[in-house]
This record gives C-alpha cells, structure tokens and sequence, in this order.
C-alpha cells in the first residue's frame, strides 16, 4: 500500500512530538510504502531534514507559505463561477456554515490555477463586497480585504499544488494538512485518515487571541475559519485517532462524531532506556527539561520559577535540552532574561542524546502552555525519573493516571505560575524518597501503557482495515 502522509510545520524539518511518532511509525510499519506531504513556514528548510528518512519512503513534497510572495497575479480577470460555487466562497469569507463540496469541485475541474489571479479578480471582489456589506459593514473595507486576502491565501495556495495519488491518506494534524487530506479523498475515492495529537483549532484560537498581528473583530474571523476547516476535516475523515480521553472529549464537542474517534496512545522503546542508573546521590540536584527554545513551551516561566528554586535549594542546577534554533528571537530574550535575574546553574544545552543526559538528571520538568501527549514525559518514565509538568494536554494523564493503581508519577502544576511550579520542584528536590517512589511509579505506568510496539500496532491493523 501506498500512504501519502501529510505534516504543517513538523516532520521531517522540525523535531518535536510529532515528528518523533512519524518517524517511529513509517521505520516500523513495514510492507507499506510512504510518501511525505510536508507544510513548512519559510523555504529556508527546503531540503534539510532534521531525519534521516527511512528507506520505504518514496518521496517528499515539500510546500512552503513563504513562497506566496514570490507569486504574480493580474488584475480583473474572470471566472465561471457557479452560483452554488460564489454562495460557497462568501460562506468561507464569512466563515458562516460553509458547502464545501462546490469548492472542491472547482478544485477537481481546475477552475483556478492561480491563485493570485483570483484573489485579483472581479469575480473574488464581488464576492467579497457581497459578505462585506451582509455581515461586515462596520469595519472599514481596505482592513476586511487585507484580512481576507491573507487568510485564504494560503489555502488557495496550496490548492494548487495537489497532493499525489496513494491508495490512503494521512494527516497528522488538522488544518491546512487535514483540508488536503480531505481534498485528496474527493479526487482520488481514497481513505483519509486523521491523527490529531493536540487540538489544530484550539491551538489556533489560543495564537489568535494573544497574536498583535490580527486585531478587533477579525480575531473571530480567523477563529471561525480554522473552526469551519477544522469541522469539515473530521465529517470528511474515514477514522479520527487521537491520544487521550481528554482530546475526544473536545473533539466531539468541536463536531466530530464520536463513533469516528479511536484513542491511540504514544509509545516509545522502553528497554532502549534499561541501562540508566539512578541519580548519583550528594552530586547537588539535577532538573532538566528536553523541549525547543519556543514561545509555546513557556521557557520564561520556567526560568522564573527555577529563580524561586535556587532561593531554597542553592545546589539545584537547571539543564535546558534541546534545539534553540527554533526561535532565535525567543532564544535570545531567554538568555537576557538569565543575565537580567542574574540567575546561576542554568545550562542550554542546545542538541543532545537524550539517553546519555537523562540518566543525570533527577527529575524532568516541561512548562508548556500546549502540548499534546510529550514523547519527554514518557521518556523520564522509561528512565524511572519524576515530572513536574503544567495541566495542559494530556500531561495529568499520564502523571497520575487513569485509576489504574499504579501511584503518581510527578506533580501537576498550573501553567505560567511561577510559584507552584517552583514549590513542586522544591518539593522533589528535598524529598530522594519521593522522587524514587514516582520515578518507579513512571516505569510501571510506560511499560503497561505506552509502549512504541503497541503504537506501531495498533496503526498497522488501522492501515490493513483500510486496504
């Protein structure tokens, strides 16, 4: 079988959760044969894998929004647009209940073929004019057509660039990927599936809301569009797989139906994790973090609760494992925040070998304000250490259970709260009791639950189901 897999800012350019599980699941899905669909922000990584691409996958596609600008178009031409095809667009415009099916059908019949051309048309001006004076009259019209222009852009762009046939599609998120994974079924009869490890629309809405770039009433425009994408990828997925109870709750409530929603947990290779030791014990204590220097894993609040820690605990040391080229920007204002605390024993590591450094810490800490089910939390199971991590996707989870008698395996704290964070930690750090008893409760949990082989597993009998 040939499976089309379909990544937006991730695998194969950028480490993190979801590049880590494809990477897993394609290298141990034998028999199958893999093409890559890969959506990136800036055309400065075409080509530079952060993997090495196992030997079944066939190709890469890489597409990158960047390119837009590179793009011309010319003004006032026109289209044969059908009226249930206009009713469709000004529906998206509006990001009221959308008909998506005569969008799709102008896509299969390769109405337009440029989208800039579009986007400068007389036909996308009336369009736009029609939705601007039912619902937007308020706002003055150069802004909504800006706002507009730039939203679906992308969308349009990629419509251009179709994906190729395979005999199954699958997203590992929802959103641009999951709309083409959903196009893809319409022209080519083919199953589509959907992974979602965090929630796209959520995660969308919460960058809006915060973002400076997008202001005032536009803020629901874009909310309702990533909504509206969001909706229709799940009514259009064949099966919807996600990692804890949590993320289908949500997904039903945001319109996927129930019956569709598998819960398909992440795992990792527990034995490769065999031979870490424990702490080497009055060597001063070791906090680590494996995670990206970027805004979304809070890096600031984790600085300023270790502030708080070293006030207590002078010998405590705090290591920061990962890329930091991810964000230079971020990096940078981290650093400055270091040197403005006068904060000491705070080590960015920059890449490591996650197996030589783990076994020198003695607990794990992840102060993110999203995330999905962390490959790092399963990890410092594997390698019988405690966590401390804020309640955001399904960290709780997996910290304390799902009453499955096995005891906590860290603390849940509140995101962005310096003080409990840092009480948690100094609460591991005075407690070598404390930190052996969730370490082993961590171990226990990782080898019942969260094993790589069952993950690979369970996707293998999906993809035969589907054959």
């Amino acid at each position: 079988m040939k499976i089309c897999m379909l990544f937006e800012g991730s695998y194969p350019h950028i480490t993190g959760g979801v590049s880590t599980w494809a990477q897993m699941l394609i290298k141990n899905i034998s028999g199958h044969e893999f093409m890559l669909y890969s959506i990136g922000a800036e055309s400065k990584l075409q080509g530079k894998f952060k993997y090495d691409l196992p030997l079944n996958v066939l190709s890469v596609q890489e597409l990158f929004l960047d390119k837009i600008l590179e793009g011309k178009g010319r003004y006032g031409k026109r289209y044969k647009l059908s009226t249930v095809a206009r009713k469709s667009l000004k529906e998206l415009i509006a990001g009221t209940d959308i008909d998506w099916e005569p969008i799709f059908h102008m896509v299969k019949n390769k109405t337009i073929t440029n989208s800039l051309d579009f986007f400068m048309s007389i036909d996308f001006f009336d369009i736009l004019r029609q939705a601007y004076s039912e619902r937007f009259s308020t706002v003055p019209f150069t802004d909504f057509f800006w706002t507009i222009r730039s939203m679906l852009l992308p969308l349009f762009y990629l419509i251009q660039h179709p994906l190729p046939e395979a005999d199954l599609y699958h997203s590992a998120s929802n959103g641009y990927t999951g709309f083409m994974g959903a196009l893809a079924k319409y022209m080519y009869k083919k199953p589509f599936l959907l992974t979602e490890h965090g929630i796209y629309s959520r995660e969308r809405e919460e960058e809006i809301i915060k973002s400076n770039w997008v202001s005032g009433r536009f803020k629901d425009l874009w909310i309702n569009f990533f909504k509206n994408i969001s909706k229709m990828v799940y009514e259009r997925a064949d099966g919807v797989y996600t990692l804890f109870e949590k993320n289908k709750d949500i997904e039903i409530e945001l319109g996927c139906p129930g019956d569709k929603i598998e819960i398909v947990p992440n795992g990792i290779y527990v034995q490769e994790f065999n031979h870490i030791k424990p702490p080497v014990e009055n060597s001063g204590i070791n906090i680590g973090s494996i995670t990206r220097i970027a805004p979304i894993k809070d890096i600031k609040t984790m600085l300023q609760s270790f502030n708080i820690v070293k006030k207590t605990i002078k010998d405590a040391k705090l290591f920061i494992m990962g890329p930091t080229d991810d964000d230079k920007d971020y990096f940078n204002e981290c650093k400055q925040l270091v040197k403005r605390l006068k904060l000491e024993d705070v080590i960015f590591t920059g890449r490591i070998d996650i197996k030589e450094y783990i076994g020198k810490m003695d607990m794990l800490l992840l102060t993110s304000i999203s995330e999905g089910q962390p490959f790092v939390i399963l990890e410092a199971f594997a390698a019988s250490r405690p966590f401390i991590s804020t309640d955001v996707g399904g960290c709780s989870e997996l910290l304390y259970g799902r009453d499955d008698g096995l005891g906590r395996a860290g603390i849940i704290a509140p995101m962005m709260n310096n003080s409990k964070i840092a009480n948690a930690m100094i609460k591991l750090c005075r407690d070598d009791g404390l930190r052996r008893e969730m370490g082993n409760n961590g171990r226990k949990r990782v080898e019942k639950y969260y094993t790589a082989e069952n993950c690979v597993e369970s996707y293998k009998k999906i993809y035969e189901s589907f054959g």
